[in-house]
């Protein structure tokens, strides 16, 4: 599996949307405030207690993220943390007692902590300073639990095991090649782990705790993820996309050491998982940049019955440890995501969490359109459109290029409060899966290797001139806006296309290639030479091409009004960055507005900084974009 260099913030800069029905135009349109549209709650990573009576989930209801419960059997949401500074991510109660463990990072800065929650007690299990650890699994005799840290080398994560009673820690597996844990097995035998060979493919292994030994998983080059082993210990699930564009799952045998194809769709699974014993099997499916999710007996295949929702989708789902109840996440382009409690032998389903603003009507938001477009080359490009509801020939309005994150990330089909308030003061937003991005198969996939800033570049000016024209749409006042690599390619199209689009919002993009691959975070060593072979080696003759690409050496071109968003604690992309391009831009007399964050990271979580940063852009939108002639 392809990973990505800036991954956009996941709460930000992932969307896309579904055609429905098209909604009435003369209706008038509500017009809702920023506070309105952050006052949506954003509720996931739930799990059961024990007794089954509640579920734990991180909320950021109180204006940052913390930890609630709720009754399974529907009712107010409890409070368990009140951080008004640091956000707080649960992740598990214990397995058979109401303890908690929870991770906390430095305001963005992505170095993690593991903590536990006892009564009122908290205590820091991982170390403080500059270690960073990821939960992994509960162990099957819930008595302990593992864990990644790279306490003992900053550049790569080991495996831990840590007694839940003691809180004592031992290694169990040192990771001195740069391996990406996959998976352990309930036995505690074996680990699989990955080993990236570019940014498109990657070996896959087993690794046998008792004898020491590697065994490797695919024959040939291709991209592969272990996603779990079966409770029985005999075989691994895998995908891995060998002999095709898309991902399908496997099932390996250890014994045997043979694999065979257990499903296989015309879109990537991009995930797959059992329940606690065993008795479901689910899979994730990136369809057309639509979360989709397929539930089976183990013993029969027979799907699942799941309830329906109309317009939405359930995106994820997670059993009981008796596999009685199941949480299910239910949501769309034009609806916050959900949670449900499903009883699987009543089949009857509890709403837990009503999560849309009250003061916001859902009729007043936009489910958009998939569509598709040419680009320079004639290749298609995929893209998602969100046309304001009042739009029309008659009622032209602005509109934005909005660039995703990555390079390889996609512009999905899940709700957006940012661009939903763009649309809704009446901006159209054409969110573009260029060249490069995933769920479009391996080879429109690798498409944008070593050519960043130039295929990916047309795909979204094409972009821009299919929005240019539809009747909807003013031709002459056609913005571009993306963070991450979506800030990169706003600033590229400035810089190297400086006459197609009117505004650029860069937020925390990459201007210095050559900067930004020499100061990648530690923990990225186990993909630094994946990144080098897809981006170019900053150390080497490949630093002329970078700097060719990085807007910062090319500022001279920059003419249409800029604004630059960043946070100071970023580890991916440097405050200097955006300093530096600020500067720059300014020496041309071109108007360029600046906001920085002191407490944020990749992306911006608490809600008076989004409420800051979207207010912020849409007056920069309205004055040199809307307002202009």
């Amino acid at each position: 599996m392809k990973k990505t260099i800036l991954y956009a913030a996941a709460l930000v800069f992932i969307y896309s949307c579904k055609s429905e029905k098209k909604q009435d135009e003369k209706r008038e349109v509500g017009s809702y405030t920023i506070e309105q549209f952050m006052d949506n709650e954003s509720v996931f990573g739930s799990s059961f207690s024990p007794d089954k009576s509640k579920i734990l989930v991180t909320s950021n209801r109180s204006g940052i993220f913390n930890m609630y419960t709720i009754p399974t059997s529907g009712g107010e949401m409890m409070p368990i943390t009140k951080s008004d500074s640091a956000s707080i991510y649960a992740i598990s109660f214990f397995p058979e007692d109401e303890r908690i463990l929870f991770r906390m990072d430095g305001n963005g800065d992505e170095i993690y902590k593991i903590f536990v929650k006892d009564g009122e007690n908290l205590k820091r299990l991982t170390p403080e300073k500059n270690v960073r650890a990821l939960f992994y699994s509960w162990a099957k005799d819930k008595k302990s639990f593992y864990y990644g840290s790279n306490e003992r080398d900053s550049r790569y994560t080991d495996v831990y095991q840590m007694d839940i009673t003691s809180f004592i820690s031992k290694l169990i597996f040192e990771n001195k090649e740069g391996y990406d844990y996959g998976d352990i097995s309930d036995d505690g035998n074996y680990i699989a782990l990955g080993k990236a060979i570019n940014t498109n493919d990657s070996d896959l292994f087993i690794y046998n705790l008792k004898e020491k030994i590697f065994t490797k998983i695919n024959k040939e080059q291709s991209g592969n993820a272990a996603q779990t082993f079966s409770k029985d210990n005999k075989y691994l699930y895998y995908t891995t996309n060998l002999g095709s564009e898309f991902s399908y799952l496997m099932k390996y045998s250890i014994a045997e050491n043979t694999s065979e194809k257990i499903t296989e769709k015309n879109w990537d699974i991009s995930g797959m998982g059992v329940s606690h014993n065993g008795k479901y099997k689910f899979i994730n499916i990136n369809e057309d940049a639509a979360n989709k999710i397929e539930v089976t007996k183990n013993d029969t295949g027979n799907p699942l019955d799941l309830p329906n929702f109309e317009n939405e989708f359930i995106t994820g789902i997670d059993f009981s440890k008796d596999e009685t109840l199941a949480i299910i996440n239910v949501g769309g382009s034009h609806t916050p995501t959900n949670l449900y409690v499903y009883n699987l032998e009543s089949k009857e389903s509890t709403k837990l969490t009503n999560v849309l603003n009250t003061e916001i009507n859902q009729k007043d938001l936009v489910a958009a359109q998939i569509i598709r477009y040419p680009s320079f080359d004639a290749l298609e490009i995929p893209a998602v459109y969100y046309k304001p509801l009042n739009a029309s020939k008659e009622n032209p309005v602005p509109a934005l290029v909005w660039v995703h994150g990555g390079p390889g990330g996609q512009s999905r089909q899940n709700f957006n409060s940012f661009i939903q308030y763009l649309v809704n003061h009446g901006y159209a937003v054409l969110a573009v899966n260029n060249r490069g991005s995933s769920g479009y198969g391996k080879t429109f996939y690798q498409l944008d290797d070593q050519n960043h800033g130039e295929g990916d570049l047309q795909d979204c000016i094409e972009g821009k001139n299919w929005l240019a024209k539809q009747p909807e749409i003013i031709s002459t006042k056609i913005g571009i806006i993306g963070g991450s690599y979506g800030g990169y390619m706003t600033m590229a199209a400035l810089t190297f296309a400086p006459e197609e689009f009117e505004v650029g919002v860069n937020i925390y993009g990459v201007t210095n290639w050559i900067r930004t691959l020499k100061s990648i975070p530690k923990w990225w060593e186990s993909f630094k030479d994946a990144l080098y072979l897809e981006m170019g080696n900053p150390y080497t003759e490949d630093s002329i091409r970078l700097k060719k690409i990085s807007p910062l050496f090319h500022t001279q071109n920059v003419t249409k009004p800029l604004m630059v968003l960043q946070g100071v604690q970023d580890p991916r992309v440097l405050q200097i960055e955006s300093d530096e391009i600020v500067e720059k831009v300014r020496e041309n007399g071109v108007p360029v507005e600046y906001v920085l964050f002191e407490d944020e990271g990749h992306g911006f979580v608490k809600k008076e900084n989004q409420i800051a940063a979207y207010e912020k852009t849409l007056a920069f939108l309205n004055k040199y974009l809307k307002e202009t002639h």
